[in-house]
């Protein structure tokens, strides 16, 4: 009998007749099937088109089943081979079919659709699984009308395998170099034309087009993007994506950018590493800051995560660079130990290590100071206390934490000196101004290794310095003293009862009369300029009168008022009341009944 093949793939029919061949998926026909152990296989049916009744469907997989308004049921036939005998189960669009009033699993694994309606339109795929494996074909279930697409939803991951094929609809990411298969697989009536497309650009039949099928052979970074199967009728267009994500795991770099820009602004001179797989090394000071870089790369970006000694890291840093640059605040935090850095994607991981070595201070006494003296007895010198790293000098306080060495004096120019001249101190002098004289005594004398001074004659030490003179002027500056003028009157402003205050002039002048700047006189108490003194003419008090009546006899506006004066004692007149000001003046008004007035008053 001649095969009907459909351009799409798919063969259609109804209920089926007796020119039928069956042929495994999986397993040959000669020895396939009396195998003792074999994995599942799902039998195909290829059968000749005839045209019968719509009103009860009857099909094997493989085909593809076209709803009529008439169409009473859909019997959809699943055989399988295999031993164990497989079991068989039933999903539809990915999920798993829920049986109920209208979908039927019948005893023979058949599936059968009552009353079938729009709703049940899709792809139904028959699984069959034992312990050996499994197998999965399926079947489309349509209107006549718009294509229907097989879609997944499933997110692929490929790290491993040379070769990956996915239905569309799916995400798939995949390691570089992979040949990725896309299925579209379309169901419809009229039949339906599929046309690729990537980033919403068709595809040129240069690429590998067949059958509904996309391959992208040797994938590359430039594959990645959005790849569209449309499929088209008279009826419709309907139209899945799946997006292709190129995987690269994480791998070392030689250098890390972001550490030179880090290092700008931390300051060139902090110490910086790359780890490295086989790992780095650096010696550091303790106490002092490190930058460690993380130099890897990877699609997608790969995350870091920082350990110390195989742990997480507990001591005090900063992650700088999207986590790429670890800062250690404190290296002496971390005495020993090796710190790594985990770069994970979806693609594997990858982790890099280093080692840092934290030198040591310690007290040299290697060095000796300079001799206390040049000859005599007391000559001494002393080791020089350093606190050295890595056999550079630093600053002291670095060692303060370790013992000290003992410091044991060592003598040194041990010897006579040579003939010098000698000094006491000058006398006083014999005027304290004016100008006077005073003396000192100078004698040549010479210093022996034993300590003892020997005078010598003059001569000795002319050889060696000019002579000190013994005798010299002092207090040159002119004899000065404050002068003060007479009292004047007693008549300043009052500061109390028959109190006032009187002035004066001070003078510096020398003792012949003349003036000279104050300046000259600042070393000598300086006489008083003002005092205090008795005056009638401040014998004055506030004299008040008696209040007047009050402006009302209730309410908040009655006020009253009194005469207030500034009168003198003795003659009783009132004089200006400055003189006063030093007690406070009375009020000379205030309020007065306020009180709540009553009803019609």
């Amino acid at each position: 009998y001649p095969l009907h093949r459909h351009v799409s793939g798919f063969t259609s029919s109804l209920r089926t007749s007796s020119a039928e061949v069956f042929l495994p998926t999986s397993v040959g026909l000669t020895s396939g099937l009396r195998r003792p152990h074999q994995k599942p296989a799902i039998l195909r049916k290829i059968s000749a088109a005839q045209q019968l009744s719509a009103s009860e469907v009857v099909t094997h997989l493989g085909q593809t089943v076209v709803l009529a308004s008439d169409t009473l049921s859909v019997l959809l036939h699943c055989e399988a081979v295999g031993n164990p005998k497989p079991t068989i189960s039933w999903a539809k669009n990915g999920e798993e079919v829920k049986y109920n009033d209208r979908m039927l699993l019948q005893p023979d694994d058949s599936l059968q659709i009552l009353a079938p309606v729009e709703a049940d339109v899709g792809f139904y795929a028959c699984n069959a699984s034992n312990a050996l494996g499994s197998d999965s074909v399926s079947i489309a279930v349509t209107l006549a009308g718009k294509p229907l697409i097989k879609a997944s939803r499933a997110t692929v991951i490929n790290t491993e395998s040379p070769a990956v094929t996915v239905d569309i609809g799916s995400t798939v990411k995949t390691i570089q170099s992979a040949n990725v298969t896309i299925n579209c697989q379309v169901a419809g009536v009229p039949e339906a034309k599929v046309t690729w497309f990537k980033n919403k650009i068709k595809l040129s039949s240069t690429h590998h087009l067949r059958d509904g099928l996309l391959l992208i052979a040797n994938v590359s970074l430039s594959d990645q993007g959005l790849y569209s199967c449309k499929a088209a009728n008279l009826r419709g267009e309907v139209t899945e994506t799946s997006q292709l994500l190129v995987l690269e795991p994480p791998r070392p770099l030689p250098y890390l950018e972001d550490l030179t820009v880090v290092l700008s602004s931390a300051g060139i001179n902090t110490p910086s590493v790359l780890t490295s797989p086989s790992g780095t090394q650096m010696t550091i000071s303790p106490g002092s800051s490190a930058l460690i870089g993380c130099a890897v790369d990877g699609h997608p970006t790969p995350n870091i995560t920082w350990l110390y000694s195989g742990k997480p890291l507990s001591l005090q840093h900063h992650l700088l660079a999207a986590g790429r640059i670890l800062q250690i605040l404190n290296i002496s935090d971390a005495p020993d130990g090796e710190f790594s850095c985990l770069a994970q994607n979806e693609a594997g991981s990858l982790t890099q290590k280093t080692s840092l070595a934290i030198q040591e201070y310690r007290w040299s006494v290697d060095k000796l100071m300079a001799c206390s003296a040049s000859c005599g007895h007391k000559g001494v010198q002393l080791p020089q206390l350093r606190c050295l790293l890595d056999g550079a000098e630093v600053n002291i306080s670095h060692c303060k934490e370790k013992p000290k060495p003992a410091l044991h004096p060592i003598a040194c120019n041990r010897r006579d000196c040579p003939s010098r001249w000698m000094v006491t101190s000058w006398s006083p002098c014999t005027q304290s101004c004016g100008g006077g004289i005073q003396m000192r005594r100078v004698t040549c004398q010479r210093l022996t290794a034993k300590g003892s001074s020997v005078p010598v004659s003059n001569e000795a030490c002319v050889q060696v310095s000019k002579r000190p003179v013994d005798k010299q002027n002092c207090n040159r500056q002119p004899c000065v003293e404050w002068v003060a003028s007479s009292w004047g009157q007693c008549n300043g402003p009052c500061i109390g009862p028959r109190l006032a205050v009187q002035h004066r002039q001070i003078f510096c002048q020398t003792k012949d009369g003349t003036s000279v700047s104050s300046d000259q006189c600042s070393t000598l108490p300086r006489p008083l300029s003002t005092q205090n003194c008795w005056t009638d003419v401040c014998g004055v008090h506030w004299r008040v009168s008696l209040w007047t009546v009050c402006t009302a006899t209730c309410g908040n506006y009655g006020f009253q008022s009194r005469r207030v004066d500034c009168v003198h004692i003795r003659t009783n007149k009132p004089v200006l009341e400055h003189h006063c000001s030093w007690r406070p003046r009375p009020a000379n008004w205030q309020r007065c009944n306020i009180t709540p007035c009553e009803n019609g008053t």
